[in-house]
């Protein structure tokens, strides 16, 4: 299930429209993004409410989104395969608005539970839908930037997060926190709205549906000059999948390099303590020494240098590639986690401390955050795309989940293992990122400005 990315070229038309619907597409992003650091503003007014055991409030307040992440990441692949990528972005949206609303709601912590399982669910899904959509509309000049505008969304719902739950503070006296959290409804319904109004992926219309006329129309509105020329070239790419064996199953010797490389970019981008950051930073700054309030201002510096260093994330990662960006972030992670490491060890300033997560938040956002989606989306054939994201995104997830529900257990100042100073896991994921870089340098191909045809005959073992 193949075309021509080339014939994909758009005019100042099409140009827009497919930027705008990639767009809207990526707008799951930007739930995806509010949804994860809502809870941070949550977190310690919940704690206070309910109180719950470290362990509890690890995995049932915590980090049950990203368990309901793991799931939909997991099986998300099958329904955009199946029903196709706009319906399941429908769908997305209609669970993120039911999470908002009952999470808000919730009257104990069982009940808040439940909803924010359905959020997360809706997030594990997006985060193979938008990108596998993203992917299948664009050229190769433009895949990079436009499948980078899903992360950036995210980072720019994490920025509007954060901004919402400092001017919300003190808005509705100990309720603030359902406030925090309820008003993702808006945007979730905005988007919602949207989807309805972007054409299904030409890719899947064929391959699935075998819907030739449909799919012309897409691709009129994508902006490409020979409709006709790029459906015969999918539908022969099709059939040359179909008779080399290409369809065999997910795990098969053929794919083993593709899946691995998934692997690695999805696991190194846990273990460089991004979700650790985001979800408890207000709590790591006041264990630095900061005020509750200033805890939660200078919260928004760090989403702030989040979406700063994304555009430079965009702006590179089709002029210089994934592989170099991975390259210098690697570097970046390296010394600012060891900065925040010596910050606490040494009982630096709060401002030492606070200047060390800024760059270690801009070493992820130009490095990883712009390329994991992008690259896992463009490296498996289009026949096994979905499935191929969903297995990269619940690698992502599962460790995500993994570490929002053991940081508690770290981080807790009264129970903690690092009650009394918390340097050691700073110190550990700077020595992760030291394997990240050996395995860029080592492993990691460049794909910019290669065709996903190309990129198949170069990763995919030929049978």
């Amino acid at each position: 299930m193949h075309t021509n990315d080339a014939a994909l070229s758009t005019g100042a038309k099409g140009g827009t429209s497919l930027f705008g619907i990639s767009l809207i597409a990526a707008l799951a992003g930007f739930i995806f993004g509010f949804d994860t650091v809502v809870i941070s503003g949550a977190n310690l007014p919940i704690k206070e409410l309910w109180h719950t055991s470290p362990l509890f409030h690890g995995f049932f307040i915590m980090s049950m989104a990203l368990w309901g992440t793991v799931i939909g990441s997991i099986f998300g692949g099958m329904p955009t395969e199946k029903y196709g990528r706009k319906k399941v972005l429908f769908w997305i949206g209609m669970l993120f608005t039911l999470s908002s609303f009952g999470s808000a709601f919730a009257m104990d912590p069982y009940t808040f539970s439940f909803f924010r399982f359905l959020g997360g669910v809706g997030i594990g899904v997006s985060s193979v839908a938008a990108p596998t959509y993203i992917s299948e509309i664009s050229t190769p000049a433009t895949r990079g930037r436009l499948g980078a505008m899903y992360q950036f969304n995210i980072v720019f719902g994490i920025l509007i997060a954060f901004l919402s739950n400092y001017f919300l503070q003190g808005f509705g006296g100990n309720n603030d926190w359902r406030w925090m959290l309820g008003v993702m409804a808006l945007p979730s319904v905005i988007y919602t709205v949207l989807v309805l109004g972007i054409p299904e992926s030409p890719r899947w219309l064929i391959s699935r549906k075998n819907d030739s006329k449909t799919a012309t129309d897409v691709l009129v509105k994508l902006g490409v000059s020979n409709p006709e020329e790029t459906i015969q070239s999918i539908k022969q790419s099709a059939e040359l999948e179909r008779s080399s064996g290409r369809n065999t199953g997910f795990y098969s010797k053929q794919y083993s390099k593709v899946i691995w490389l998934a692997f690695f970019i999805a696991f190194f981008n846990q273990w460089s303590g991004i979700n650790f950051v985001l979800y408890y930073a207000p709590e790591i700054l006041e264990r630095a020494g900061l005020a509750s309030k200033d805890s939660l201002f200078n919260s928004i510096a760090i989403g702030g240098s989040n979406l700063i260093f994304t555009f430079a994330g965009l702006y590179l990662i089709d002029r210089i590639g994934r592989k170099k960006l991975l390259f210098i972030g690697s570097f970046g992670y390296i010394i600012s986690l060891s900065m925040v490491a010596w910050a606490f060890y040494a009982g630096t300033s709060p401002g030492f401390l606070l200047v060390s997560l800024l760059l270690f938040i801009g070493a992820h956002a130009m490095s990883q955050g712009a390329v994991i989606w992008v690259f896992i989306s463009e490296i498996f054939p289009n026949n096994v795309r979905a499935l191929g994201q969903s297995f990269g995104a619940s690698i992502h997830w599962v460790f995500a989940a993994i570490i929002t529900l053991i940081t508690p257990l770290f981080l807790d100042a009264e129970k903690g293992i690092f009650k009394d100073n918390p340097w050691p896991i700073f110190v550990f994921f700077a020595f992760m990122m030291v394997f990240q870089l050996i395995w860029v340098v080592t492993k990691m191909p460049e794909t910019k400005g290669v065709s996903l045809e190309e990129l198949e005959k170069k990763l995919v073992k030929q049978e």
